[in-house]
């Protein structure tokens, strides 16, 4: 295996790389932020998914067998433009023109959202879309331009859950961080299932998803994560990692107050941990559907318990040191010839 990783210098893209340095295999990752790890500097080369020349270069010269294809915009602040997301569609679009061109490429897994549908809508099959953030419209575009892409690799897509663990800084700077301070209520108590995923768990997922025979993954979406939860049940665990104490709650109201404090400061770019968006996710049921994953894919290894030590080794272990990669605006900054 030749194993390119666009992207692999995120959350996600940091646990993959991860998994394969210790192989010794092959191994590349495309991306326009260095790596979160410095420790994998050695497998990074800077590229900006929409120079044509540069991906084009890079990727015959490297020659891989397997790409797996993170790369994007994951937030959600853009309200109106979906051109703002222009990587995620339009980058894939080129990414997959040049996949076309490479005499050994096997297979690639292309990376979706769960967030092409909505809370609360279950898909009745694969095309089924229902976004509810332009972001979500880009990673539909995405996934339309994969499957019309007429590949002779092996391809699959995913949508990865809401997705927590070692590397992850928004959890790092939000609810860690507030929960150590003493600072975290729960909104009520009331029962709310969520697909949540442990990154080890879903880099499994993916390095299955390279090696399993053809037939199991090509042409599958495959949601990524764990088995759909109560989130009190994970926020309690976390909660006696993190400070050995159970979670405080509080009324649901009243945070739902707070929050709309939040989006005012959010609006005024000061950083606070609950704002409206934020209240609906803990608030709101999101169940994925991964019956299919475990049947072609296995139960992933890690428990939830495993998935929280390891977040928490990490976060103790110097992950305030970590820089966030900062937000650049493809409408700006982008090479498009």
């Amino acid at each position: 295996m030749r194993l390119v990783v666009t992207g692999g210098s995120g959350f996600i893209g940091t646990n993959l790389m991860d998994s394969h340095i210790a192989s010794g295999i092959p191994l590349l990752n495309l991306d326009w932020n260095p790596p979160l790890d410095p420790g994998q500097n050695k497998w990074w080369k800077e590229i900006d998914l929409m120079d044509i020349p540069a991906m084009k270069a890079a990727l015959t010269e490297f020659n891989p067998t397997h790409i797996v294809h993170l790369a994007a915009r994951t937030d959600t602040d853009e309200l109106v433009d979906v051109d703002a997301y222009r990587q995620n569609h339009e980058g894939t679009r080129i990414l997959l023109d040049i996949v076309r061109t490479l005499p050994q490429m096997e297979r690639i897994v292309v990376t979706s959202t769960q967030f092409v549908c909505e809370a609360g809508y279950q898909p009745k099959h694969d095309l089924d879309f229902k976004p509810f953030t332009v972001y979500g419209e880009s990673k539909r575009r995405m996934e339309m331009i994969t499957r019309d892409a007429a590949l002779d690799c092996a391809w699959c897509i995913i949508r990865p859950t809401t997705i927590w663990g070692p590397w992850s800084l928004r959890y790092r700077d939000v609810m860690f961080k507030v929960m150590r301070k003493g600072l975290y209520f729960h909104p009520g108590k009331k029962k709310v299932v969520r697909s949540y995923g442990y990154v080890g768990n879903v880099v499994w997922q993916i390095n299955r998803m390279l090696s399993v025979p053809r037939e199991v993954m090509d042409g599958q979406v495959f949601y990524v994560g764990d088995q759909p939860i109560d989130l009190k049940v994970w926020v309690e665990a976390v909660s006696k990692a993190l400070v050995g104490k159970p979670v405080r709650y509080i009324p649901g109201w009243f945070i739902r107050m707070v929050a709309l404090g939040g989006d005012v400061l959010k609006f005024m770019h000061i950083p606070f941990p609950i704002t409206s968006g934020r209240y609906r996710s803990m608030t709101s049921d999101y169940i994925t559907p991964m019956d299919k994953t475990i049947e072609r894919l296995g139960e992933a290894p890690f428990s939830m318990e495993q998935g929280i030590a390891e977040t928490v080794k990490w976060y103790d272990g110097g992950s305030e040191k970590i820089i966030p990669h900062e937000k650049k605006d493809v409408r700006i900054s982008s090479v498009t010839a």
